[in-house]
């Protein structure tokens, strides 16, 4: 069963001032009337978010939870279980694997260094990193910056999608067992990938490709001469105060302060996947934070905090892609989402063995995090989460 965590009382109160002083010099009600009005407005908007949490548990995922946090204050809702072992929900605070929410970490940096004027958007990444996106085909005087960061490069992909991989490809096969123990640096992916083909001409459309970020986040330690692991956490964590969130160190594969456990399942067996090495996922989907340290950078974002109004602009650029839903269409390491209400929704998600992260932020600053502790390959059960997150920004 779902049960909702008390909201931070301060944060909660803000809110609700501000919100009702607005109706009364609006509406020339009373500020009682409108705080009550605002509250039963909000429990119903936790109902249906709980219920729908009672949904995904029933559709077979251990646990989920819902982080809101914007005008109203911050508000947690959990169903299941973070441990089966013992129970225990997701803790409130719990850290996670956040998959490919870190491509918009990557694709914040790499748009600050544009804006610094060290990257230019629409160069070829061969004047960045020569040599390196060449054989069979491949050729990174073909393929720009902005391809990269938009999925539309072409290149081929080091991981094995949702087929096997490719016979004699050495694609890797995310959740293998021999994966969870091997380390692998950025230029081992990228060799895995250089040696298939391209997959369709630069430009001709975009089609969600992991090797795009491995050799953005290349780019900028070739172009800053650090990591690009060093580089988020001195341009986004430390200004913001996430503290919470950050790059594993190299060959670390357990996840630090309290986390749920995250579950994946292996020839019908479901198995504890939460310590791994994730090393072949790098600046595509390493990185590991807690939902409201995901709203803080989302919400961040979008108001202009971390990127030029110019370089903001060409983030928020978006083209349709092979995994979104109709309304929706990815940017520079940043996704509109659909909505059933209609409401703007940014922000990205992500998945890696053990972990599912659905985010976005609506332009009225209401912030969100629907998390789960596996990953089902059965698209009814996405759906479920995907009905979640809608049902959080529209019930």
């Amino acid at each position: 069963m779902s049960a909702l965590r008390r909201p931070r009382g301060r944060a909660l109160l803000a809110g609700v001032g501000v919100l009702a002083v607005l109706a009364a010099t609006a509406c020339g009600t009373d500020s009682a009337t409108g705080s009550r009005t605002g509250e039963s407005s909000r429990k119903e908007v936790y109902r249906a978010v709980s219920e729908a949490l009672d949904t995904v548990v029933r559709s077979g995922f251990p646990g989920a939870q819902v982080v809101f946090d914007g005008p109203d204050g911050h508000h947690v809702l959990t169903a299941g279980a973070g441990d089966l072992s013992t129970g225990a929900p997701i803790p409130e605070d719990a850290r996670v694997r956040i998959g490919s929410n870190t491509k918009t970490f990557v694709a914040t940096v790499v748009l600050q260094l544009v804006g610094e004027g060290r990257v230019d958007l629409d160069a070829p990444i061969e004047r960045y990193l020569p040599g390196v996106v060449r054989g069979n085909g491949n050729d990174g005087n073909r393929v720009t910056v902005r391809q990269l960061l938009q999925h539309t490069s072409g290149l081929p992909e080091y991981l094995a999608g949702r087929d096997p991989a490719a016979p004699g490809s050495g694609q890797l096969t995310a959740d293998s067992d021999r994966l969870r123990s091997a380390h692998y640096e950025p230029a081992d992916l990228v060799r895995i990938a250089m040696a298939m083909p391209p997959r369709f001409e630069p430009g001709a459309r975009s089609v969600y490709t992991n090797t795009n970020y491995i050799l953005l986040g290349m780019l900028i330690q070739q172009v800053t001469g650090r990591p690009a692991a060093a580089e988020i956490g001195s341009r986004i964590l430390e200004p913001l105060g996430l503290h919470d969130t950050y790059f594993p160190d190299s060959r670390e594969t357990g996840i630090r302060g309290p986390h749920p456990r995250g579950y994946h399942e292996i020839n019908g067996h479901r198995e504890d996947y939460t310590d791994l090495d994730p090393s072949w996922a790098d600046t595509a989907g390493a990185m590991i934070a807690t939902p409201t340290d995901l709203n803080r950078f989302f919400t961040a974002l979008l108001a202009g905090k971390l990127l030029p109004a110019a370089q903001l602009a060409e983030m928020k650029k978006t083209v349709p892609w092979d995994r979104g839903e109709p309304g929706s269409g990815y940017g520079l390491g940043l996704i509109r989402q659909a909505s059933s209400c209609g409401k703007e929704i940014w922000g990205h998600g992500g998945s890696i063995p053990g972990f599912g992260t659905h985010t976005g932020v609506a332009t009225d600053g209401t912030a969100v995090v629907v998390t789960v502790n596996q990953l089902l390959a059965d698209r009814a059960a996405s759906e479920v989460v995907n009905k979640a997150f809608d049902t959080a920004f529209c019930s």
